[in-house]
């Protein structure tokens, strides 16, 4: 395993603790707003703070996914 693969994952697992400590320190309920994306402009979500947080880091971690790794699509090597 090379060091940067350690330190992805150890960086991956500290992200991890801080939605879980988030989560065990915010039990809550609040209105999330969202006005950019329309729905929650009228009809607020409400739900506990830790799984707003926990939607939000989520949705963040999958859309970092999908862009690191180009959606999909296969680069092409051109060789000389």
């Amino acid at each position: 395993m090379s060091f940067a693969a350690f330190l992805k994952t150890l960086w991956f697992l500290l992200m991890l603790f801080i939605v879980l400590y988030v989560g065990m320190n915010n039990l809550q309920v609040i209105d999330f707003n969202f006005p950019i994306a329309g729905t929650t402009a009228k009809n607020p979500i409400h739900a506990q703070a830790a799984l707003i947080f926990f939607g939000v880091f989520a949705i963040g971690m999958l859309a970092g996914m999908v862009l690191h790794t180009g959606g999909g699509k296969k680069k092409s090597s051109s060789k000389d």
